[in-house]
């Protein structure tokens, strides 16, 4: 049983940001569409790659300091 899924969008949030530029431009490459928060999202902004910031895409703003991105039922809900 090893059917192959495909997704449209993907929410990429790391802390450690080795290999990020290469997932980034995987996901890209399959035309997956890429949310990310902060630092996440500058890097790969940075290195060409097409992002949205989870704030944009939910139209709420980080809370608690920006520690708190992505609790939002946009998310949760896929």
């Amino acid at each position: 049983m090893s059917e192959k899924k495909s997704f449209r969008r993907a929410l990429v949030s790391v802390y450690d940001k080795n290999g990020l530029v290469e997932i980034g431009t995987a996901l890209q490459d399959a035309n997956v569409e890429i949310l990310s928060t902060g630092s996440t999202a500058k890097t790969l902004r940075t290195a060409g790659i097409s992002v949205t910031e989870v704030g944009d895409y939910t139209g709420f703003p980080e809370i608690m300091g920006g520690r708190v991105k992505t609790l939002h039922p946009k998310i949760h809900g896929g």
